[in-house]
């Protein structure tokens, strides 16, 4: 079976002086028909390309993936979490039992999920910056085992502060998993990069879906939060495992290091394990270029030409992001345990709806697998938001009016639209940023979202009433909308190719440049070689 590889291949003119006829020509070869033998050079995009998609990128996948599933089973759980402490830790609101100045129980609730989000903020400022400087793999490998071991010690917390803390930690390390899916993107080919990013999203799904099973068997059934919070750390650790044998560093970083030899010698064993013959994907002689100028990332660049207005762009659509997906979440679970239980006992939920509603972020991801790359990212963004806007409108605004059924469907549709939207703005930000500063800037992108998921829990867990709710959620999805319009498409393009790299040509520019370059390579080449 044939096999196209491509290369930079160099040839020199003989008749003329050395290195005054040397050019470039990125060509397709086929490497069974061919008899020369020179020195092949090839570019970083052309090498992730020539390797495909297979088992090794399974295994990354699966490292990632247990990464994100850690993510959204310790912020979920705390919907759970905080209202059954609420009871177990006779947290009450009648201000007799706060008059020496102790927080209410609402506020203890919302200031327990606001600090975790301060942690991710924290934690992505810190790990960003890393992950460009040290490497994606230590920083992986330091944030999972953070979740790792406050997750568990959650379980040995015996009151609010100390409860603070730990869940403080926990978002720490939750703030270095924009990283995790950076070394994911990195290896992912141009044109299959869009659908597989967007399998990561299922490990969430997934996540998101096991929570309230988990409350069930351990809060409602054998009565234990403490195994609870237990149960739901198991997946950081599962990640850190896989991830010490299987995931290695960021080819793309090696390469923009200088330490091209090392990332070659990464992707010729990623080629071994997809089944690939390593002596035709690259042959003795290749060696790996590198398009991209090695400067040191720093947050002031994101503020900086060619950065400047689409940071500010995309720290909205985050801010925007977390808002909602986690005020939803919490709405839904808030108008749940309201329908169940008119008695005050928030220990009781409606397990079965809960679910319903988390499971439809399955649906959500195969849609937006199915749409990424057919309308491309901003239409799904864009027109998810503004989907969901209207849907947790209606459930807010009429939520006394809707039967138990209705509220569950428009729960669902809210979910889908939500998924669908905070996905595909994952890998769309991926996709922007050049190898040199994406993990700074989608750390930077990801800490700004923490301030929404700050607002989230005061806003949903407070006296508001839910028409207020629901008309501050639409609000913040018409624009997050409009923000996404915005931002440039990344659908069949390079990563990092879609705006200006610095001081580099836009990707538009580059493809003139492309065309003109083999326009004069045709005509060299059509001269007599000897």
């Amino acid at each position: 079976m044939e096999q196209t590889v491509y290369y930079t291949m160099i040839l020199t003119h003989k008749t003329c002086p050395r290195n005054t006829t040397r050019f470039e020509n990125i060509m397709s070869i086929d490497t069974e028909d061919s008899y020369l033998n020179p020195s092949y050079e090839i570019t970083i995009d052309h090498a992730i390309d020539n390797i495909s998609i297979g088992k090794f990128q399974y295994l990354l996948l699966f490292a990632a993936g247990t990464c994100f599933m850690a993510d959204s089973m310790e912020i979920m759980l705390l919907s759970f979490l905080t209202l059954v402490l609420k009871d177990k830790w006779k947290w009450d609101d009648d201000n007799n039992n706060n008059a020496n100045g102790d927080h209410s129980a609402d506020g203890k609730l919302a200031t327990i999920t606001a600090f975790m989000f301060i942690g991710a903020m924290v934690g992505t400022m810190t790990f960003g910056p890393l992950g460009d400087k040290i490497g994606r793999r230590p920083v992986l490998f330091c944030a999972a085992s953070v979740i790792s071991f406050f997750g568990i010690a959650t379980a040995l917390c015996s009151g609010f502060w100390s409860l603070l803390f730990v869940r403080f930690m926990v978002g720490f390390g939750i703030g270095g998993l924009t990283v995790p899916f950076d070394i994911l993107a990195e290896f992912i080919p141009t044109e299959s990069r869009g659908r597989y990013l967007l399998l990561i999203e299922y490990y969430w799904t997934l996540g998101s879906m096991m929570v309230p099973v988990i409350a069930y068997f351990t809060i409602e059934v054998y009565d234990s939060w403490q195994w609870f919070v237990v149960v739901c750390a198991l997946p950081s650790l599962i990640s850190l495992m896989v991830g010490v044998y299987f995931v290695p560093e960021s080819p793309r970083w090696l390469v923009l290091k200088g330490r091209n030899e090392e990332a070659l010698d990464i992707l010729r064993h990623a080629a071994k394990m997809n089944g690939q013959d390593v002596q035709v994907v690259f042959p003795p002689g290749c060696c790996i270029i590198r398009e991209e100028e090695i400067e040191e990332s720093k947050w002031t660049e994101l503020f900086q030409p060619p950065w400047k207005n689409i940071t500010l762009l995309l720290f909205a659509l985050w801010t925007s992001f977390a808002m909602c997906y986690y005020g939803v979440i919490m709405v839904i679970t808030r108008i749940f345990v309201q329908v169940e239980d008119q008695k005050g006992d928030y220990s009781s939920f409606d397990y079965s709806a809960i679910f319903i509603s988390s499971s439809a972020e399955v649906i959500g991801t195969a849609m937006a697998i199915y749409l990424v790359d057919r309308i491309g990212r901003i239409r799904t963004i864009a027109g998810s938001y503004f989907a969901g806007g209207i849907v947790i409108f209606i459930l807010c605004f009429f939520v006394n009016q809707l039967g138990r059924s209705t509220s569950v469907t428009l729960s669902f549709m809210s979910r889908i639209f939500e998924m669908i939207a905070s996905c595909t703005l994952w890998i769309s930000t991926a996709e922007i940023y050049t190898t040199e500063i994406r993990s700074t800037g989608h750390s930077a992108t990801n800490a700004v979202a923490r301030i929404g998921g700050f607002i989230s829990p005061y806003l949903v867990s407070g006296n508001a009433s839910f028409q207020l709710i629901g008309s501050i959620f639409f609000a913040v999805h018409i624009g997050a909308a409009f923000c996404a319009l915005q931002l440039p498409e990344t659908k069949g393009v390079e990563l990092g190719n879609t705006t200006c790299s610095r001081g580099g040509k836009s990707s538009i520019e580059k493809s003139a440049s492309f065309s003109r370059l083999e326009s004069t390579d045709a005509s060299i080449a059509s001269c007599e070689m000897i």
